[in-house]
């Protein structure tokens, strides 16, 4: 089971960025980065497990789009819940 957690950082009341954190296990840092649109990037451990997603403008992604990047790396696609808050940024 995939646990996830979002962090959205607001600047003057607006979503600046944000960054979906995947079940890892703790102090495990980022290796590489594969950017996969201009708005999502992929961080990676150094095994080559994903760690994260990066969403460098949060107001212009959708669902659909962080729901391809789960596909990709053969994860579950996250809940709409999940995703709530950040569709609502």
């Amino acid at each position: 089971m995939s646990v996830l957690s979002l962090q959205i950082t607001y600047r003057k009341g607006k979503p600046f960025a944000a960054y979906l954190y995947l079940s890892h296990a703790p102090g495990i840092k980022s290796a590489r980065t594969e950017q996969v649109t201009p708005e999502l990037v992929i961080d990676y451990a150094a095994d080559g497990s994903p760690l994260g997603i990066e969403i460098v403008s949060p107001g212009f992604v959708t669902a659909e789009e962080i729901n391809k990047v789960f596909d990709r790396l053969g994860l579950s696609r996250p809940s709409s819940s999940e995703l709530a808050p950040l569709i609502a940024a």
